[in-house]
């Protein structure tokens, strides 16, 4: 991913923040010898605290064999995209029509080391920290080894504890562009009012603002 200078997080804070919004990503994993890269879109937890983020797949999962072998992946999320057109982005006294079309988006991803969860009382307790992010009003049984309703099922799956090596985040909202084109595209997306419009107006007018 290219991050640009003016495309970079003003700071560790600013993708924080942003992630802390997400859980929904896709993990990408080195293939075997020959093989493509494996993607496998996910939900994930993600604890800053402790530095990682926790999911789970299906034992029957055929990435498993390149994830032992690969342990070393990328966790990637992206998010409030949009599509802007050319003449929204023409320079100030050009053309309309000589504006350039692009995309705006929100991207994260966590270079992490891959370990792999298969101890049923380690696995229980990675599914109750997922539990307790995705379903913190409750309603469901705790997770525990051995016992009913959860219990017989852990065999199925095994757990990933996603340790985080490095970070690249960037945040693609015409923060180089000067503020009469800002302006233009802002306005052109509270008009369009499409899907993810907003949130990207939202980051290009924090963004222009250096907040």
């Amino acid at each position: 991913m290219l991050i640009h200078p003016w495309d970079a997080p003003h700071d560790d804070a600013e993708w924080q923040h942003w992630l802390a919004g997400r859980d929904f990503g896709q993990l990408a994993v080195n293939g075997l010898p020959g093989d493509p890269p494996w993607v496998q879109p996910l939900h994930f937890a993600y604890d800053a605290g402790r530095g990682e983020a926790v999911t789970h797949l299906a034992r029957p999962n055929p990435l498993w064999a390149a994830l032992e072998a690969h342990p070393e992946v990328v966790l990637s999320v992206v998010d409030d995209y949009v599509y802007v057109p050319g003449p929204w982005q023409a320079p100030p006294r050009t053309p309309p029509e000589h504006g350039t079309p692009t995309s705006f988006y929100a991207a994260v991803q966590l270079r992490c080391t891959a370990h792999l969860v298969d101890d049923p009382e380690a696995k229980a307790d990675l599914l109750n920290r997922q539990m307790a992010h995705f379903q913190p009003e409750g309603g469901s049984a705790r997770v525990a080894a051995g016992e009913v309703p959860y219990g017989r099922l852990l065999s199925g799956i095994r757990g990933i504890r996603l340790e985080v090596t490095g970070v690249r985040a960037k945040f693609k909202y015409a923060s180089h562009r000067p503020a009469e084109t800002r302006e233009r595209i802002a306005a052109g997306l509270a008009a369009r009012g499409g899907p993810g419009d907003a949130a990207a107006r939202e980051h290009l007018l924090r963004r222009g603002t250096g907040t």
